[in-house]
């Protein structure tokens, strides 16, 4: 009789515990997103430009050469206003940008030229 009784004691709390409902399935968070234009961009002639904590570059991929340097503006969560000097044609410039997609930078010179950014894996 105590063998039973034991059996039935040890089975009790598992058929309670099969009987509880689980939390269902974990949702996972949602992918990393860069914050804005921080990071690296690259232009399709493959110059790289860094905004990082207010400061610009931009530099050629084969040599690391700095192009030009300067300083960035947020003026909204998707507009850039950059303040930048060309160290090879020693001209500063302002250029205007807009993050069009978390991936993509349209930009305008003060000049009217226009250019592309994509953002760098």
């Amino acid at each position: 009789m105590k063998t039973k009784v034991l059996v039935f004691l040890s089975v009790v709390p598992l058929a309670l515990s099969a009987c509880m409902s689980s939390p269902g399935p974990r949702r996972l968070p949602p992918p990393m997103q860069a914050d804005g234009v921080e990071g690296a961009w690259v232009d399709p002639n493959g110059i790289v430009s860094t905004f990082q904590g207010g400061a610009f570059t931009t530099r050629t991929t084969d040599t690391n050469q700095m192009l030009a340097s300067g300083t960035y503006t947020k003026l909204s969560g998707r507009l850039v206003e950059i303040n930048m000097t060309s160290l090879i044609r020693n001209t500063q410039q302002k250029v205007n940008c807009a993050l069009v997609t978390s991936n993509q930078l349209n930009c305008t010179a003060e000049g009217g030229s226009q250019f592309s950014l994509t953002r760098r894996s």
